[in-house]
Parts: structure tokens; C-alpha cells; sequence
């Protein structure tokens, strides 16, 4: 992209980069524990669009019915999609229900319930407090970029420093072996969809204050961004292989390949046959599909 045009590596553009990939990095953090244990999620959208309407209706608003809570708002816009995810859980694990299903049912449900919050409207976010996650910057970065950095941080730590984490890499490798060792695959399966339920809360509230208004549409093409990052990067669909890491190169390769493209003047539809492809190169990259007598 440098070599095409040197405007790629001015500082402006890779701050543009840094601040655009704030949010996708954060949800495709919660998608990688996921996908690290073999299943799929594809509650992004609507997680995101419950969660942005719980926002908006604990911070001032253009409608004026926000409880006016300030930053305090913020966490309890987090429980939300905490239990958003957790309910995810509670059917596949309880309800058997397979999670492609479960997920995508409970995307549907939350875009749902996000128009009736917000009465079909994008209501603006007045809160400056939110706002500032977006527009203020520090060292020319916004704080968005560093809410990213710190979600990143927690999410190697869950992976690589917790209990939770080394079961959920192990369900990925084996749920036979994992079970067999002692392991309760429900409530792991339940507690990683209630933990990438908070990723994307996260990624929720970045978008909001970026946008300055809340919408059930808001994680409108969030999902397709967020798990190609996560395979771009070299998290295995199968499960087992990866991590939080390798996606945080996937995001960069994703955002970078857009980035360079805009300012390469192709039209979109070029650049999601890029992506596109891209993603199917990964995929053939990571997967021993060639190896195995039956592919599904």
C-alpha cells in the first residue's frame, strides 16, 4: 500500500487505521473464545444493538428520556450484554439448541428489542462523557485506541492466565478429552459466551461514541468484520488452534486492506471481493481439510 501511495504510513492515516480498528479488535476478541472452542457466534449485530440501546437510555439523549448517568452508564450497558450472552449459552448448553442457531435466533432477537427500546429511531448520544471516548486523543490517538490496547490486554489474560481460558483451548481440542478429564463443558460454554457477550458491549459503546448516536442498526456488517478478522488471523474454525493474538493481526490485515483501498480509490465492491477472497485464503492456509476424508 506504501508503494502504491505514499500518503499509507503518514501519521494521520495510521492514527485513522489505530482509531477505525478499535472497535472490530474488540469484537473480534470475544468472537476468538468462541471460535478458539469450535462453535460460532453470530449474536454480534444484535448484541451490539442491545446493548448500544441500553446505552442510551442510562446517558442523555436527543430524546431526553436518558436517566443521565454519565460514564456510570457504561457498566451497566456492559451486564446487559454480559447476560445477553449469557442467555446465548444457557440455550445451546440447556436447550441443545447448535450454536449457529442459538446465536443467530438471539441476534435477531436483540436487533429486536433495540428498535422497540429506541422506537425505530437513531437516537443521539449527548453525553460528552461517551462522546470523549471518540473524540478526545491522547498522544494523537483517540481514547478509543487505548480502550482497545486494554481490552486486548484482559482478553490474553483470560486466554493464557485463568482457568477459564485453558478450558476453553482445551474444549477446542478435544470436547471428549475435555470432559473426560473432568472439565464442565456447560458452564464453559456458558461463561465464554457470556464473556464475548462483554467484548461486544465494549465494541457496542466505542461504536456509539464514535457515531454519537445509538440505532439498532448499528452493528450493521460488524459480524462479517469481526469473525474474517479472527480466521484472517489464524484462529482455526475447528477450534483449538490460535488465539487473541493472532487476531489482533487479522484486524490490522483487515482494516489496513480497507484502508489502503479507499485511499486507492476502488470501488466497494472490490474491496469486499478482496476480503472475500482473503478470507477463503486463510481458511485454506489453517485448515487440514485436505487431510480429512469428509469435510462439513
Amino acid at each position: 500500500m506504501a508503494i502504491f501511495d505514499p500518503r499509507f504510513l503518514s501519521f494521520g492515516n495510521l492514527a485513522r487505521i489505530a482509531a477505525a480498528a478499535s472497535a472490530p479488535l474488540v469484537l473480534a476478541l470475544g468472537a476468538t473464545f468462541i471460535i478458539l472452542m469450535g462453535s460460532i457466534d453470530l449474536s454480534v449485530e444484535g448484541s451490539m444493538a442491545f446493548s448500544a440501546a441500553v446505552l442510551a437510555a442510562f446517558v442523555a439523549n436527543a430524546t431526553g428520556t436518558g436517566v443521565g448517568l454519565g460514564l456510570a452508564a457504561i457498566p451497566i450497558a456492559l451486564l446487559a450484554a454480559g447476560a445477553f450472552g449469557c442467555i446465548i449459552g444457557l440455550v445451546h448448553v440447556h436447550l441443545k439448541v447448535p450454536t449457529f442457531m442459538a446465536s443467530l435466533g438471539m441476534g435477531f432477537v436483540g436487533v429486536g428489542i433495540a428498535t422497540v427500546l429506541l422506537g425505530g429511531e437513531r437516537v443521539g448520544i449527548l453525553d460528552q462523557n461517551i462522546r470523549a471516548l471518540a473524540l478526545s486523543r491522547v498522544l494523537g490517538l483517540p481514547l478509543s485506541v487505548y480502550v482497545g490496547v486494554l481490552m486486548l490486554a484482559f482478553a490474553w489474560f483470560i486466554q493464557d492466565h485463568t482457568r477459564i481460558g485453558r478450558h476453553i483451548m482445551a474444549l477446542g481440542g478435544g470436547e471428549d478429552l475435555a470432559a473426560a478429564s473432568g472439565i464442565n463443558v456447560g458452564r464453559v460454554r456458558i461463561l465464554a459466551f457470556t464473556i464475548a457477550g462483554v467484548f461486544f458491549g465494549v465494541g457496542a459503546v466505542l461504536t456509539c461514541a464514535r457515531l454519537g448516536a445509538s440505532s439498532a442498526l448499528i452493528g450493521s456488517g460488524q459480524l462479517f468484520t469481526a469473525i474474517s478478522a479472527v480466521v484472517v488471523g489464524g484462529t482455526a474454525l475447528t477450534g483449538g488452534k490460535g488465539g487473541v493474538l493472532q487476531t489482533v493481526v487479522g484486524v490490522l490485515i483487515v482494516i489496513v486492506l480497507n484502508n489502503g483501498m479507499i485511499i486507492l480509490g476502488l470501488p466497494s465492491f472490490v474491496q469486499q471481493g478482496v476480503l472475500g477472497l482473503s478470507i477463503i485464503l486463510a481458511v485454506l492456509l489453517n485448515s487440514p481439510g485436505r487431510n480429512l476424508a469428509i469435510v462439513k
